[in-house]
């Protein structure tokens, strides 16, 4: 399991009710482990956008923002966040049309109790980790 480098980010995992939490450990972790497999991300910063936990490639720039979260007037839901003004979103509807629940153009919802498909969701972490490397 990643460590947290920065207090205030654990804060804010602790601050979530246990079974949303477990499910964002995993998640977060999920994360983690997609960008040390993808190449030409680097390092991941981890901080809080908005107050959630976000993903940033600070050191390689090349990808968009991941942000992860619970909001308590879905308290059986948690999401993955992407930049709106990306086309990440639209595209991951397209691939994946009955795999995820989608927020507009900037999210993918979890329900707390369900089962993720981690290799559709590698897709998309790996997809935005790398939005901004010129595509071949």
């Amino acid at each position: 399991m990643q460590a947290f480098a920065d207090p205030v980010v654990a804060r804010v995992f602790e601050s979530y009710p246990a079974l949303v939490r477990r499910e964002l450990m995993a998640l977060r972790q999920l994360i983690y482990d997609t960008a040390a497999g993808t190449e030409g991300v680097g390092e991941l910063e981890e901080t809080l956008k908005w107050g959630e936990p976000a993903y940033l490639t600070s050191q390689s720039k090349s990808g968009s923002t991941v942000r992860i979260a619970w909001n308590p007037k879905r308290p059986l839901h948690y999401a993955m966040y992407f930049n709106c003004q990306t086309t990440l979103v639209e595209t991951f509807k397209t691939l994946f049309p009955g795999d995820f629940e989608f927020e507009g153009n900037r999210a993918i919802v979890f329900g707390a109790k369900d089962r993720i498909p981690k290799k559709a969701v590698a897709f998309c972490i790996s997809a935005a980790l790398t939005y901004h490397r010129p595509r071949q």
